[in-house]
Order: C-alpha cells, then sequence, then structure tokens
C-alpha cells in the first residue's frame, strides 16, 4: 500500500517522474529496440505513471496513461494500450485538465484501436481528437495533436 512507503520529498518524487517520463521518450525514439528495452520502457512508463500519481493532479496522471496506452501501442499489444487510453479519457474530462489532455486521450484511443484491429472505432476517434484539437487556443498544442494523428496509419 502507499501508506505504507518511506515517503518521497515531493519535489524529489516529481524529479523522478519527469526523468522516468523522458527516459520512455528516449526509449521510444529509439530505433532496433532490444526486447530489454522494450521491457524497460513498459517498466519506466509505469514507474512514471505510479510517481504521478502521488504527487500531480488528474492532468499528470492522464499524461501517464496517454505514455502507458501509447507504449504498448507502439508494443503491438491492444488491449493493454486500449485499457490505458480509456483510463486517460477517463481522467481527461475532470475539472482543471487541459483540453489538450483530452484531445490526446482520443488520439490513444484511435491508436489502441488500430492495433486491435478496430478501424472504424479508430477513425470515429481520431475524427472527434482532430475536432478537438481544431478547437485548441494554443497553436504548438494543436500542432503536437495533428501530428501525432498524423502517424496514424489509417485512411
Amino acid at each position: 500500500m502507499a501508506d505504507d512507503l518511506t515517503p518521497i520529498d515531493p519535489l524529489e518524487e516529481r524529479r523522478i517522474a519527469s526523468e522516468l517520463f523522458n527516459h520512455v521518450w528516449t526509449l521510444l525514439e529509439t530505433a532496433d529496440r532490444t526486447p530489454e528495452q522494450d521491457d524497460a520502457m513498459v517498466h519506466a512508463a509505469h514507474a512514471s505513471r505510479w510517481h504521478w500519481g502521488r504527487v500531480g493532479g488528474p492532468e499528470q496522471a492522464a499524461v501517464g496513461e496517454w505514455q502507458c496506452s501509447r507504449v504498448y501501442a507502439v508494443l503491438g499489444r491492444g488491449e493493454a494500450a486500449l485499457h490505458h487510453a480509456r483510463r486517460c479519457l477517463d481522467l481527461s474530462v475532470l475539472d482543471g485538465v487541459d483540453e489538450f489532455v483530452e484531445a490526446s486521450a482520443h488520439e490513444a484511443m484511435a491508436r489502441a484501436l488500430l492495433v486491435m484491429g478496430d478501424l472504424d472505432g479508430a477513425r470515429a476517434e481520431r475524427n472527434i481528437a482532430y475536432g478537438l484539437a481544431v478547437a485548441l487556443e494554443d497553436d504548438d498544442d494543436r500542432g503536437v495533436i495533428e501530428s501525432d494523428l498524423g502517424t496514424l496509419p489509417l485512411p
């Protein structure tokens, strides 16, 4: 149980969560990952999400779920990708969570459904994500979502 753990300074725990999150991105961008690197990527994504769950809010938790979903999608593990995409979506609609995160959640749903072979569902989620992205005020945020959606191999 989390209550049984020795407390970590919250600033240190945020640093750990962030470093793990960034390490996952390094692994995602690594060409020809080894099976050991794939395992490390899964473990680091979950560890980052767990730490953010202790020191972050719903937005950080949602982003952590999004990253777990992305990792599983990249590894072709559709059921796990879909589970984490759904968790991301659930968290993304809570008060105080930026609209960017909801658009990201639908992108994760599209990616997970694509891995599962549900092309119609993937297209529907992609379209929802695009609609949400268009409404984003920040050009950089909109660009991130559009770029991610552009990597989906959907007609």
